[in-house]
């Protein structure tokens, strides 16, 4: 992230509004000559290709509030943005202290509502861990489903058709119920899933400490 400076160094690239696009979108700074607080130079967006001369200028880089949720506890730490760097729900980015987060919600300045803004716009974002993810997962023995959990990084991948590794059973991936489908062949990343199905296939011993799982979504585990 670059800080505020009494002088800064010619950027890469900035986040300016494309002509063409009609957006705010990333474009390479092809030549340039800085000044106080803008760039007069040639930039090329990356979207469309589009190549126009114009002077931009810079951003300020400003101080956010953030909210931080690592399972039961939270945190209240902040992190340096651009002024005009977009923000989404659902994005993941690094904090200025490294950690690895997803934006799970966006508080404005002037109550707007909505999944996507300018950071110059916000006054908080709600953010949780994400270099280590905590995946749902329903288990079947043929009379009770319980509920259990298995830790991944985002980008693990689960297939169906294969073995889960638990401390008191196995279970077989049956199908995985991602954000917006179930998947019943295939596989699908961590970030994308929130639940998985099982059926347990082999018990090295009786199963403990399990609750009973009222939350299938209505998913039928003998159906192929």
């Amino acid at each position: 992230m670059i800080k505020v400076a009494d002088r800064r160094e010619m950027e890469d690239y900035l986040y300016i509004q494309c002509p063409n696009c009609d957006d705010l979108t990333e474009h390479d700074v092809l030549k340039g000559r800085m000044g106080k607080d803008n760039i007069t130079g040639t930039f090329r967006c990356t979207e469309c290709g589009r190549v126009f001369s114009d002077t931009v200028r810079i951003p300020e880089v400003l101080k956010i509030k953030v909210l931080f949720s690592d399972g039961d506890v939270t945190e209240t730490t902040e992190t340096e943005l651009e002024s005009n760097e977009v923000l989404v729900v659902g994005e993941e980015f690094y904090l200025d202290d490294g950690r690895w987060v997803c934006i799970t919600h966006i508080e404005t300045k002037d109550g707007k509502k909505g999944k996507k803004f300018e950071a110059d716009e916000i006054k908080a974002l709600w953010v949780k861990q994400f270099d280590v993810l905590s995946v749902k997962v329903s288990v079947n023995d043929g009379h009770k489903t319980y509920s259990v959990r298995t830790e991944a990084e985002p980008d693990d991948e689960f297939v169906i058709g294969t073995i889960l590794a638990f401390d008191d059973f196995d279970a077989l991936i049956h199908a995985i119920k991602t954000k917006d489908r179930i998947l019943k062949r295939g596989s699908a990343e961590a970030r994308d899933i929130t639940r998985i199905y099982g059926k347990i296939r082999k018990k090295r011993y009786e199963v403990l400490d399990l609750e009973e799982d009222d939350d299938q979504d209505g998913f039928d585990f003998d159906q192929e």
